[in-house]
């Protein structure tokens, strides 16, 4: 019985030495040690802890003082930080230095225009026929959301495809075969269409149209490759509330003509209007969830910051002051002051990667905080380009979400872990 004892009491001592050993300095800088870095060439990473240590391939430089260790990406490539306790082995941290990549960042607002691939269907209507009332449409099972790309083997791009295809059909009574797109699925139904008492023309009972319109913000373009991203979110339809499916688009420059002021539980707006040369400065190519993306045909400047900036990876943001460029007035791109609340640095891409409060006295009096068309406004610390203002928080206009730069260039078609990133083009 006393052996019991004793080993239970020996048990209970070696528990709470493990417990309370957790808890102090050198074993929490141990935890806090990464076990993995990404950096870009030229940055430096501050590691908390101070033991001995020793990078095998010269990628890295490392200098050290009695509280942290700096890691310093001096060449593109992979390395391992060793450190030692007494000769021995205690952790590895594999680093990976990036080529250092910088982009223009922009503030600049923009008009958008989208074509969607076939026509959208946005809605249901009944006709009234000499039989009474019905939208052939609803009754060939085609949805809210839909996309119609064929008619009778024909492609179907734009509005004016689909009117010659009905009214023919209609004369002749024969239903229309259709090829529509529903999310990832393709379906095939057919319709006949039916003439509205009164009127000549047959109908298809179906709101639909080929394009949509907007403003917004840019956040950042390649020098090189003129590639661009903005805005930062997916562009929804705003009666089918699901996103546009883009068969092609452009952009133009656009102007700010009023700000409808944001205040809690109502979102404020920009009121823009596209530029009176409707000039092409670019195309779209993509609409995700990170914004939108293509390639721009000229060069243009928010005459704030024009020259190229360096970039920050989602772990290299922190909490803190930063800054966010975009247009409240006309076309001028200016500087406002933000919080960033929280970040996280993530491993795979996200949308809401940062939290964001405005506190530039200035921008809140003009605007009562984040407004929509402010998407896109790209976001600076540190004199790096780290990310975009992408959504507001409905009950609080002060403040919203921004999505990392590093997923943005991702969507872009440019690949930051390349080691040769002339060919990002």
């Amino acid at each position: 019985m006393k052996s019991d004892s004793l080993r239970k009491c020996i048990g209970g001592i070696l528990l709470v030495s493990l417990i309370l050993i957790g808890f102090l300095e050198p074993v929490q800088q141990w935890v806090k040690t990464p076990t993995f870095i990404r950096m870009m060439e030229g940055d430096q990473v501050a590691l908390p802890i101070s033991a001995p240590a020793a990078a095998s391939e010269g990628t890295v430089q490392l200098s050290s003082n009695n509280e942290q260790l700096s890691v310093g990406g001096s060449r593109v490539g992979k390395d391992e930080v060793v450190f030692e306790i007494a000769g021995l082995p205690i952790k590895e941290v594999n680093v990976e230095v990036l080529k250092d990549f910088k982009v223009i960042p922009g503030g600049q607002s923009i008009g958008v225009k989208l074509n969607t691939v076939g026509v959208l269907v946005v809605g249901h209507h009944l006709v009234n026929t000499e039989e009474g009332k019905v939208s052939p449409g609803e009754k060939a099972g085609i949805q809210v959301g839909d996309m119609i790309t064929e008619i009778n083997g024909t492609k179907i791009e734009e509005l004016s495809d689909v009117a010659p295809f009905v009214q023919s059909a209609g004369k002749d009574q024969e239903s229309l075969k259709l090829v529509v797109k529903r999310e990832k699925k393709t379906i095939k139904t057919t319709l006949l269409p039916v003439r509205e008492k009164g009127d000549a023309a047959y109908k298809l009972g179906l709101y639909i149209r080929d394009s949509a319109a907007g403003i917004g913000t840019m956040t950042f373009y390649d020098p090189q490759s003129k590639k661009y991203g903005a805005l930062g979110h997916v562009i929804s339809d705003m009666d089918t509330k699901k996103p546009i499916v883009v068969a092609d688009g452009e952009i133009v420059h656009s102007e700010v003509t009023s700000i409808q002021k944001g205040s809690d539980g109502k979102p404020g707006e920009k009121l823009a209007r596209f530029s009176s040369d409707h000039k092409v400065i670019g195309d779209i190519t993509r609409n995700s969830p990170f914004g939108i993306f293509g390639r721009l045909n000229q060069t243009i400047e928010n005459e704030r910051m024009d020259k190229p900036m360096p970039i920050a990876l989602s772990h290299q943001v922190k909490e803190g002051p930063a800054q966010i460029l975009t247009v409240v007035d006309g076309k001028e791109v200016e500087m406002y002051d933000i919080e960033i609340m929280s970040t996280i640095p993530q491993k795979y891409p996200a949308t809401k990667g940062m939290v964001l409060k405005v506190t530039d006295p200035k921008l809140l009096k003009k605007t009562g905080g984040i407004v929509q068309g402010m998407s896109g406004s790209p976001i600076i610390q540190d004199g790096k380009v780290v990310g975009a203002v992408t959504h507001v928080f409905v009950n609080d206009p002060t403040s919203g979400y921004g999505v990392h730069i590093e997923w943005m260039l991702s969507e872009a078609g440019i690949d930051i872990y390349k080691k040769d990133h002339s060919r990002a083009s």
